[in-house]
């Protein structure tokens, strides 16, 4: 008797879970297709933006191995960092404890070395993670203001590379600084709020979740336009703040585009991780199935998964990048392009496609298309 009403506890729980999350999925799709009807047209660049990146990593497949090369070097990074911090743990004098034991007692200024240490950490990743966004929006801008697809370079990710180390290790120092005035903060109040959990009264931990909310929230916001400031660099070589402020010209010009891509690529990805995910937790379950030495299948299956969402991630967030890079490119081609002789696109012919139906649609609405050209103003300057 324990065991049935215990198998019809686990059946019920089972069906409302099921049933909840159905009915959530339910909800989201139509929240979806809610937002796509009312935003049809502007999903439509996002898709065909899409579509040409699609052809972005057929013609430039070395950007399938960035992230090994990022992960490669932050790796590295790590490794000298723990070196060094354990020659910082053995600095000063040695003196034996009550235990017997040797510690050691740093005195003066290199008490102050472990701050100077800990902000090297987070710089310096952000700086890799920096120029790993450079390098994809150097090889993807080669790629789109090039006519003629047969003359690009033998190696436009390396010539991207080049041309970060010579012209713009400033500009990615100075955005990764900044994105390091910010994060340290965050993980300090981070660290206050661990250290006083269960002491601090309602409001100061109600204070201390807002603060590290704004917080997190500006890191977010910094970080999108950082990566559209390198990009604004790539196309018109100008320095960080001139870039950024051109790059956040365009992000308010076009702000229902720029929300349309990322509300519906962010999810049409956030799909393909779930896929990812999925598909790979189903392969694991199969695989298991079969070994009978395993009795308990959770912890590695779930470890799988783990791993699966972590490349996932890795690799869809350089096509992110290359959608929003695109994005930036079609934005100043429509600016000082129209089409006529003497002045070609640059453009794919999907966004092509899109612009001729986007200019019959407004001359039908009697419009002539005036809108449209004021939603895409881009950058001043061309390099």
């Amino acid at each position: 008797m324990f065991k049935i009403s215990t198998i019809i506890w686990f059946l019920y729980s089972l069906l409302r879970a099921v049933t909840g999350t159905f009915l959530c999925i339910c909800s989201l799709q139509v929240i979806l297709f809610l937002i796509m009807l009312v935003m049809r047209k502007r999903v439509a660049l996002t898709i065909a933006l899409f579509h040409v990146a699609g052809k972005v990593f057929i013609h430039l497949p070395l950007l399938v191995f960035q992230p090994f090369w990022t992960f490669f070097a932050l790796v590295l990074f790590w490794a000298y960092w723990i070196m060094t911090l354990l020659f910082l743990g053995t600095t000063g004098s040695a003196v034996q404890n009550e235990q017997g034991f040797v510690e050691f007692k740093v005195s003066g200024p290199l008490q102050y070395m472990w701050w100077y240490h800990v902000v090297g950490l987070i710089w310096i990743s952000e700086f890799i993670l920096a120029c790993q966004q450079m390098t994809v929006a150097g090889a993807v801008v080669t790629y789109y203001f090039t006519r003629d697809k047969r003359n690009l370079p033998f190696t436009p990710i390396l010539a991207s590379v080049n041309r970060l180390i010579r012209y713009h290790l400033g500009t990615v120092a100075k955005g990764s600084f900044i994105i390091t005035l910010v994060k340290i903060p965050r993980m300090i109040l981070m660290y206050m709020h661990s250290q006083l959990k269960g002491k601090e009264n309602a409001c100061a931990r109600c204070v201390l979740k807002s603060c590290i909310c704004c917080l997190w929230c500006l890191e977010k916001c910094l970080n999108y336009l950082n990566q559209n400031a390198y990009t604004a660099t790539a196309i018109n070589s100008t320095n960080f703040c001139t870039s950024a402020k051109d790059a956040f010209v365009i992000l308010v010009e076009n702000a229902l585009r720029v929300a349309a891509i990322n509300t519906v690529g962010d999810f049409m990805l956030f799909l393909g991780k779930v896929l990812i995910v999925c598909s790979t937790g189903l392969a694991g379950i199969m695989l298991l199935n079969y070994q009978q030495d395993y009795t308990v299948w959770v912890l590695p299956l779930i470890i799988v998964c783990l791993f699966a969402f972590l490349v996932a991630h890795c690799f869809l967030s350089i096509y992110e990048m290359v959608v929003d890079v695109l994005f930036l490119c079609f934005a100043i081609d429509t600016k000082y392009n129209d089409g006529s002789p003497g002045r070609e696109f640059y453009m794919d012919k999907v966004l092509m496609e899109f612009v001729e139906n986007s200019r019959k649609a407004m001359k039908e609405a009697g419009k002539g298309g005036v809108a449209d050209a004021r939603e895409l103003k881009p950058m001043l300057k061309r390099r």
